[in-house]
């Protein structure tokens, strides 16, 4: 089973997985609507306006893990999401990303360290993961932005 199979549900709550991804570039993303963090939402958005034609997609997964700061039904986080940052990219059902009731693809992704060599449990809302088109995985800590060179050079260079 490749991370493109695990059973997922969207947000609200049709059965599905990361397989229309399969082949793509990905950034899956732990989101939260009441972090200090929140507003990276606006730069995830840009990133998905400015890359879908080329076969890239954010992807998100709300959590309340961490100072119950996704506290939402399905419906508010979709309404807050759109109205608040004008969210077009998908959200799938909140989720578990740590512990024991972690959602298998945290269960995969986690395994994977970012640049400082950190892997293991999430630390905080918003941290990406982008899977290249062949699968490959690359972490980014929270505070590292949308925007960040780093983030966008990866991108880019997983589009090539």
């Amino acid at each position: 089973m490749t991370i493109y199979d695990i059973p997922l549900h969207t947000l609200d709550g049709e059965p599905s997985s990361l397989a229309p991804y399969d082949g793509k570039t990905v950034l899956v993303v732990n989101v939260a609507s009441k972090c200090g963090l929140t507003p990276q939402y606006e730069g995830l958005e840009q990133l998905q306006k400015t890359y879908a034609d080329r076969d890239f997609s954010v992807v998100g997964f709300p959590c309340n893990q961490f100072a119950g700061q996704e506290p939402g039904t399905a419906e508010e986080i979709q309404t807050f999401c759109s109205t608040t940052y004008g969210v077009t990219f998908p959200l799938f059902e909140k989720i578990d990303v740590n512990g024991e009731n972690q959602s298998p693809i945290y269960a995969t992704l986690n395994q994977t360290a970012d640049a400082e060599g950190y892997s293991g449990d999430i630390r905080w809302n918003f941290e990406k993961f982008l899977i290249g088109p062949d699968g490959s995985v690359q972490r980014f800590a929270p505070k590292v932005t949308p925007e960040d060179p780093i983030l966008i050079r990866a991108i880019e260079a997983d589009l090539s």
